[in-house]
């Protein structure tokens, strides 16, 4: 028929269709007969199997026209897509080969574009004309897991059919060709605990009741993707669920033992960490959390019992002093028990279990103890010394019952106010006392086990201080009182008061009144406000500052102790210029100086020029002191009259004991080493320290120092000349107030000089006189 004839024809040329052919079909099944028209060439779209692994290129198709006579007139050409890179055409037949490897998950399907042109002219003799080669898949992908490996979690003891993870897998080949991409799931490795859905895949279901964590906690599961439908020869991948168990609380806590024992010694401090138990739950995190409680035994307020956080343990604390003599052991029953408990599993039976705990109670060698903690203690300021204030007592509480001895801190009293008697504990004044001092005295007493000295107790005595009427009044403040020139006759210019270190129980009294000899003064008068305070009155008016510019009123302050106790404060009372209103202008000597026509800020001024002229004075003359002398002397001095001298004389050639050589040792004064600036020496100076000292006579030793000093300044003095200049030493020791007797001198001189006046020195210059005073020095050195 014509349908098997169009099915075989495109079974046979699948990729070369002209258009006669197709136009032929169609008649053929409407009928009737079709007319001749002009000739198109038209072609389906192509297909190209991928992953071709042949040698030479593979064929797609055929392109062909009606134009083409066969006659070598038409050639035809390909562009697009892939055109000559992956598909070629042969332009005389119209042959499409694919000349590479090709893959339909990389691309699906290429577009291109047909022309059949004259070959000798170029032109095209049928408009250009797209088509497709689409890629035709075949199952070369296996399925993969995305998202793989998974991690799941899932609680224990769920029930069957619990979902535990969706898993899904992709396959990259067509899903619309064949069962390439149709996948089925199956678990390779987790039976029998648990299953997956075949065709879907979305979820793993728990297959087992009653999965136990504390049993095992994971499992491992192999998941397999398989396509075409799974039937064999399908590709396949898998993947790996890591599923793990979370805890419920399905594990009551139990304690290991039923009984517990601990020692305690007797003096452990309250608060303190007596013992720890545990009961221990197989379950963790918030599901293992403990609750301990004691629910009964005698040890009920003595002792609490706390969780620990971190450990879950049972923390037994200790709540009161124990006392190894009063009770020596306490009985506890502690119940734990789940903080949270799940409800599904509360059938199971009680969450809680219970422990007995005894404490034992050890006897331990304690200090003594006080009977009062703090003994409140009082004495008078006024008591003497040795005067008894009171006793404390302790008692050693061990059986031993050993003598206790007392003694007092002295760092709460480091100026020994007190003493104590070592045996019986008696307080006693020691230094006397001063309440306005110290008013309490807190001191801390020591008892001492004689038997065990380490033992040491230890109390407190608040010793008060009891005032007695030993200060006297005083002003409260120093008064600045003044009246006005203008003052009338009664008028108030001072209000005082008085303090009193002292603090009588009843509170303070005072009495003002003026002393005997000022109570008869015509200027001013004091009255007593019998309100501890007094106001001063003038008797008079007509105050003159230049008449008398100061008044001083004793004022006689009584206090009400007993004895009562009075003192005489002076009110200095100044003579002031006041304007209308009372307020002082000027006072005392100042108003002088203002009316003589010099103010404050003139003398202050007058002041500050005279001290200025000081500081400068001061500094000239410590710039003058300072100034150092250079080391080259003027040309116009004679270098060999540099001569050190001193005062004492010396008794000539016989006399040895005259002057000390010592004196002369003072004259090395130590100078502060100075580089040079003018020049940089290539080589150090031989010079650069102190000879090593010799033992020589004084005599020697004395101007070989002054040379090297000498030599030493030189060479490190900035302001010394070069190297090459040539220095004199010229010092010839230290001389008399005579100065020098040498003749040498007297050669450079033509006048006669008369030495007749040394007979006059006495006797120790007797044999000079004998040589130069009746001859002159030409004879003498002709002799």
């Amino acid at each position: 028929t014509l349908s098997n004839l169009s099915l075989s024809l495109s079974l046979l040329f699948p990729l070369s269709i002209s258009l006669s052919v197709v136009r032929l079909i169609n008649h053929c099944h409407s009928g009737t007969v079709p007319l001749r028209h002009k000739r198109n060439w038209v072609w389906n779209q192509f297909f190209v199997l991928e992953e071709y692994t042949g040698d030479d290129p593979l064929y797609v198709g055929k392109l062909h026209s009606d134009v083409d006579k066969g006659e070598g007139r038409i050639k035809y050409v390909l562009t697009g897509e892939g055109a000559t890179t992956i598909f070629t055409i042969d332009e005389n037949t119209g042959d499409i080969h694919a000349t590479k490897r090709l893959d339909r998950e990389e691309q699906a399907y290429y577009t291109l574009r047909a022309q059949a042109r004259d070959r000798a002219t170029n032109l095209p003799v049928e408009p250009e004309s797209e088509f497709v080669i689409k890629v035709q898949d075949i199952n070369d992908n296996e399925p993969k897991f995305p998202d793989g490996p998974y991690q799941a979690h899932v609680p224990e003891m769920s029930p069957v059919g619990t979902s535990v993870v969706e898993v899904k897998a992709t396959d990259a080949d067509d899903p619309t060709y064949g069962n390439s991409a149709r996948v089925v799931y199956s678990i390779l490795e987790g039976q029998p605990y648990f299953s997956v859905e075949p065709k879907t895949g979305t979820a793993n279901k728990t297959a087992l009741p009653n999965m136990d964590r504390e049993a095992r906690d994971q499992y491992l599961l192999v998941i397999q993707a398989k396509d075409m439908g799974g039937q064999m020869g399908g590709l396949s991948g898998t993947t790996t669920v890591t599923v793990t168990l979370t805890d419920v609380n399905d594990n009551p806590p139990r304690f290991s033992r039923k009984s517990y024992q601990f020692a305690v010694p007797e003096s452990l401090p309250v608060a303190s960490v007596v013992a720890k138990i545990k009961a221990l739950d197989s379950d963790v995190g918030a599901n293992a959390e403990m609750e301990y409680r004691i629910i009964e035994g005698d040890g009920l307020g003595v002792f609490r019992v706390e969780p620990d956080a971190d450990t879950q343990e049972g923390v037994i604390s200790l709540q009161k002093n124990l006392d190894f003599e009063t009770k020596s052991s306490y009985t506890l029953k502690i119940e734990a028990s789940n903080k949270n408990i799940d409800p599904r599993f509360r059938a199971q039976g009680p969450f809680s279990d219970t422990a007995m705990v005894k404490l034992v109670v050890e006897n331990v060698d304690e200090p003594p103890v006080f009977s009062s903690p703090i003994s409140r203690m009082s004495v008078s300021e006024a008591a003497k010394v040795g005067t008894i204030i009171g006793t404390v007592s302790a008692l050693d509480p061990d059986s031993t019952n050993s003598p206790i001895r007392y003694s007092i801190d002295r760092n709460t009293d480091l100026e020994r106010f007190f003493n104590i008697e070592a045996a019986t504990g008696v307080i006693s004044t020691a230094k006397p006392l001063d309440r306005e001092v110290n008013a309490v005295h807190n001191i801390t007493i020591l008892a001492i086990e004689s038997l065990d000295p380490a033992q040491v107790g230890k109390g407190i005595a608040l010793i008060t201080v009891m005032d007695v009427n030993d200060n006297a009044p005083v002003f409260a403040i120093e008064y600045e009182t003044f009246v006005c020139e203008t003052a009338q006759p009664g008028q108030v210019i001072e209000t005082i008061s008085a303090v009193d270190k002292d603090e009588p129980p009843s509170g303070h009294r005072f009495f003002f009144s003026l002393t005997a000899e000022a109570a008869g003064n015509h200027n001013f008068t004091l009255r007593d406000n019998k309100d501890n305070t007094a106001s001063v009155l003038t008797k008079r008016g007509g105050f003159q500052r230049r008449e008398q510019a100061m008044y001083r009123l004793p004022v006689l302050i009584v206090d009400s102790g007993s004895p009562a106790l009075s003192s005489t404060n002076t009110l200095s009372i100044r003579v002031c210029d006041c304007d209308s209103d009372g307020t002082p202008q000027a006072c005392g000597t100042e108003a002088f100086l203002l009316s003589a026509g010099l103010s404050t800020g003139a003398l202050m001024a007058i002041l500050a020029c005279i001290l200025t002229l000081l500081v400068l004075v001061l500094l000239i003359v410590t710039v003058r002191r300072r100034k150092k002398e250079p080391l080259i002397l003027d040309e116009d001095r004679d270098v060999r009259e540099n001569i050190v001298r001193y005062d004492d004389e010396g008794g000539g050639e016989e006399d040895t004991e005259a002057f000390d050589m010592v004196a002369l040792r003072n004259l090395n004064v130590a100078r502060d080493s100075k580089a040079r600036r003018d020049v940089t020496p290539e080589v150090p100076t031989l010079y650069c320290s102190r000879p090593p000292p010799y033992k020589i006579t004084p005599d020697n030793g004395i101007f070989r120092d002054f040379i090297w000093d000498r030599l030493k300044d030189a060479d490190v003095d900035p302001s010394a000349p070069p190297y090459d200049s040539l220095q004199t030493y010229a010092f010839e020791g230290s001389g008399s107030v005579a100065e020098s007797l040498s003749s040498l001198e007297s050669l450079s001189t033509d006048s006669e000089q008369s030495y007749d006046y040394l007979s006059d020195w006495g006797p120790r210059f007797k044999k000079l006189a004998d040589l130069y005073g009746h001859n002159d020095s030409s004879n003498i050195f002709s002799s």
